[in-house]
């Protein structure tokens, strides 16, 4: 299947679930700047989007995932999915048939992608839609499903809460990333006392309110890095008053500074496509 580009026309583009294949690959890749947005849809079959270049949210319900180059988000077959592309953009998806391996995750994740991954993904990605079941190219996608099943669960999730009022205040923060309010701030803006809101938040994700304000902080940094702001911008977009507070952030939450990691992720390979 030839790599999807901005020069493509809709007829390129065939419905993954309506190919006769176990595992169907697409490659895409746009030089537009700026943000592409998918509604709400699902598939039958699951759905590996890896980010070669430029970086995707995903928000599935009950979460949101960002998804940085070198990166991939894992969507299980029939889950509702709604996906904004950030930058200019170059990825790669496989569509898995639900009953074709049962190592795959049964809920969404966002996954490191190992360098074989990310090669079987860019050949899979060349094979004609329609491709040969037999020999070299089963045995290529019973490979790529391998990689799949072993790949490492990167911490690139938030959690969404389903109380009205929490989706509200949700998108207060994420329209405000800069707002620093207090506890007692948000929860006014809520209609909620502190206790309430402490109490509705741990509920419904799993984390503190101030953990998981910091987890926004960082899948909308990893974002925004990607998109090519600087560290500087993002910092006193996400509004700290200097970027060694951010980096310290950054770093005890995802394990190394914003610099590193966004380099690990640029690093080899080159982000043109095929």
């Amino acid at each position: 299947m030839p790599i999807l580009t901005d020069s493509s026309v809709a007829s390129d583009w065939i419905e993954p679930d309506d190919v006769a294949r176990p595992v169907v690959t697409y490659g895409v890749a746009s030089n537009k700047v700026g943000t592409i947005e998918l509604d709400m849809h699902c598939h039958a079959k699951g759905q590996i989007m890896l980010v070669q270049r430029g970086a995707l949210s995903c928000r599935v319900e009950g979460g949101l995932w960002i998804v940085p180059p070198r990166s991939a988000v894992w969507i299980p077959s029939g889950a509702l999915h709604a996906i904004k592309a950030t930058g200019s953009l170059e990825g790669y998806s496989a569509f898995v048939a639900a009953d074709i391996d049962s190592r795959l995750p049964q809920r969404c994740c966002s996954v490191s992608v190992t360098p074989l991954l990310r090669e079987l993904l860019f050949r899979a990605a060349s094979l004609p839609l329609f491709y040969d079941e037999d020999g070299a190219n089963s045995r290529l996608m019973a490979v790529l499903l391998d990689e799949l099943a072993a790949a490492t669960v990167e911490d690139l999730h938030l959690p969404m809460p389903a109380d009205p009022r929490l989706r509200a205040l949700v998108d207060l923060m994420m329209a405000a990333p800069a707002e620093r309010s207090s506890l007692e701030g948000w929860a006014r803006r809520a209609g909620l006392s502190e206790r309430t809101l402490v109490r509705l938040i741990g509920r419904e994700t799993g984390m503190s309110f101030g953990r998981w304000r910091q987890q926004l902080g960082v899948m909308l940094a990893v974002q925004w890095l990607a998109g090519g702001a600087s560290i500087q911008q993002v910092a006193a977009d996400l509004g700290y008053e200097s970027v060694p507070s951010f980096v310290t952030m950054f770093r005890k939450t995802l394990g190394t500074s914003p610099g590193r990691y966004m380099a690990e992720r640029y690093s080899g390979r080159g982000a043109t496509a095929r």
